[in-house]
């Protein structure tokens, strides 16, 4: 397996492993419609190729022989939710705003891998600090960011469909 920057190249692999992964991290009230507007709108591949465009942004794509296990993206800037602002302690900061592993590979080192990637370039970058928001229900999640030295610091909403999740926010240091 190996851990490499996304390129635009990467926008259709990455739209196709988003729709498999995300519906993992819904809870599990989440209709099959929300979660499949959700991933029209914010996963599809014009929208990875937009954030792959993106000089704000920064994807990490981890493959094994040309298939993606996974990835995550990072969001350089202060937070525009004003819930994150004020709950998050440590500046500058930057969001990781995706983490996500195949099923098929969940276990397997993947995700911890994705997430060191993440955090170097974050580092130098020049971020001090780097939080993330997590479904209050994905338990899994938690305890994964948690072994990592992620800490919880307060809430913000996140809407599927026409319902908002109370999510948690998570923040560690870098």
């Amino acid at each position: 397996m190996r851990v490499r920057e996304a390129t635009g190249a990467d926008a259709a692999a990455l739209a196709a492993l988003a729709a498999v992964t995300f519906p993992l991290a819904c809870p599990p009230h989440t209709t099959v419609e929300a979660i499949a507007a959700f991933i029209a709108a914010n996963l599809s591949e014009t929208s990875f190729g937009g954030y792959l465009a993106d000089p704000a942004r920064t994807l990490f794509v981890a493959e094994e022989e040309g298939r993606p296990l996974g990835y995550t993206m990072l969001v350089a800037g202060e937070p525009t939710d004003a819930d994150v602002a004020a709950a998050i302690r440590i500046r500058p900061t930057v969001e990781l705003s995706k983490c996500y592993v195949h099923p098929d590979a969940h276990g397997g080192g993947v995700a911890s891998e994705l997430l060191a990637a993440s955090v170097a370039a974050a580092r130098d970058a020049g971020a001090a600090g780097m939080w993330l928001g997590v479904n209050q229900l994905n338990a899994r999640a938690q305890r994964f960011y948690g072994k990592q030295g992620f800490e919880r610091v307060g809430v913000k909403r996140f809407l599927v469909g026409d319902r908002y999740e109370d999510d948690f926010v998570f923040e560690r240091a870098l």
